[in-house]
């Protein structure tokens, strides 16, 4: 048989339920030994007690040591907790006897019956501890002589003991889960800082002098410059936009542009993280990796150029701004008519996507800023 269903992989947390319920057989065997010491003298066939107690004393032992390990925890071992538990259950009748019985002497397993229920509501949840409940409350009904208030009060009991473990358990599995997801995510945005470090140390800076050396030459060698700062831009993109979202569905807007920072383009952005939706900041940092492609391209190969990320109450704000050569009037528009749509899409697209507004203001031999805001009430 295939093990029992599980609401969701989980060992560190449910860890401690699984002790709980080795404490309880015990304390519970404590009580039953103790009961059956108290009224054994009823009991139509007292020596008759004692292979049972028996059977309850070794399966503690038994059940403790075989569910203190996770792959133990199948089908096998729960249907045999039921088994047994059944068993020293309906040996009453024979034991105790049904005069004993019907005069209230109370049967051998009490609350020692309880202990099945618990585990399979800890390994299936809700639903397989309330079966439990049931298969265990069936036994303890059919030793009694009669039918009444007191006979179901020990099934009731299981029933809502298997419920509120089962919903603890899966809490338990939930929380577990949520933890490994954002254990994961840390460990991921570490990693991605890492590489992000290294590429920016060693690969971006050579394609950076690559860029301004040869952005003043002719021929091959300008083009290979060329090409060397498209690589550039979009190795900076590739970074930007790997940073894993929090567990919350939020990226920090801050360190996705940060991540475009060089020895030509200086990043200033809050201390504390600005989050955005995962889409919003990720088309944020892509429309600021094309306004720096497009400095790159026709700012001139000495221009600089700074970027700034306010995070205002109602909105955010990125500017990008150089000092280079500047766009004539008429530039851009003209571009657009020509088919070449790169800040009208790259740009100006993806902000007014998420509702928000694009301002350039430039000039020849003046440079050229780019106003990016998107309004946080309608993210």
């Amino acid at each position: 048989m295939t093990p029992p269903p599980r609401p969701a992989p989980s060992v560190g947390l449910q860890g401690p339920l699984w002790r709980a319920i080795v404490v309880f057989r015990f304390a519970s065997l404590a009580f039953a030994l103790a009961l059956i010491a108290g009224n054994v003298r009823y009991y139509a066939r007292p020596l008759g007690a004692i292979p049972v107690v028996l059977v309850m004393i070794g399966w503690t032992v038994a059940a403790s040591w075989l569910y203190a390990r996770p792959r133990r925890r199948g089908w096998p071992l729960l249907i045999a907790d039921v088994a047994v538990t059944a068993a020293v259950l309906l040996s009453a009748q024979l034991v105790i006897g049904s005069a004993a019985l019907a005069r209230g002497t109370p049967g051998m397993a009490v609350a020692w019956l309880a202990a099945p229920v618990l585990a399979w509501a800890v390994a299936g949840g809700r639903r397989l501890g309330v079966t439990a409940a049931l298969l265990v409350g069936l036994a303890d009904v059919a030793v009694r002589p009669r039918l009444n208030q007191a006979s179901v009060t020990g099934t009731t009991l299981m029933l809502l003991a298997a419920v509120g473990v089962g919903h603890v358990t899966r809490l338990a599995a939930i929380a577990e889960a949520r933890l490994q997801r954002a254990v994961e995510l840390e460990a991921a945005n570490r990693e991605r800082e890492r590489l992000a470090r290294d590429i920016h140390d060693s690969v971006l800076q050579v394609l950076a002098l690559v860029r301004r050396r040869g952005a003043s030459l002719d021929g091959e060698a300008g083009e290979l410059a060329r090409l060397a700062g498209e690589q550039e831009a979009a190795l900076r993109r590739l970074i930007a936009t790997g940073a894993p979202p929090t567990p919350s569905g939020t990226v920090d807007l801050g360190a996705l542009v940060t991540a475009y920072a060089s020895d030509v383009v200086s990043v200033a952005a809050p201390a504390t993280a600005v989050p955005l939706p995962a889409e919003t900041s990720t088309q944020v940092a892509a429309a600021v990796g094309a306004a720096l492609d497009n400095a790159a391209r026709h700012a001139g190969p000495a221009a600089r150029v700074f970027v700034l990320v306010e995070d205002e109450p109602g909105a955010v704000t990125v500017t990008v701004r150089d000092d280079g050569t500047g766009i004539p009037a008429g530039r851009l528009e003209a571009a657009e008519g020509e088919g070449r749509l790169g800040v009208a899409q790259a740009i100006r697209g993806r902000i007014a996507d998420l509702g928000g507004t694009v301002r350039i203001h430039s000039a020849p031999g003046q440079g050229t800023e780019i106003e990016m805001t998107v309004p946080k009430v309608s993210l």
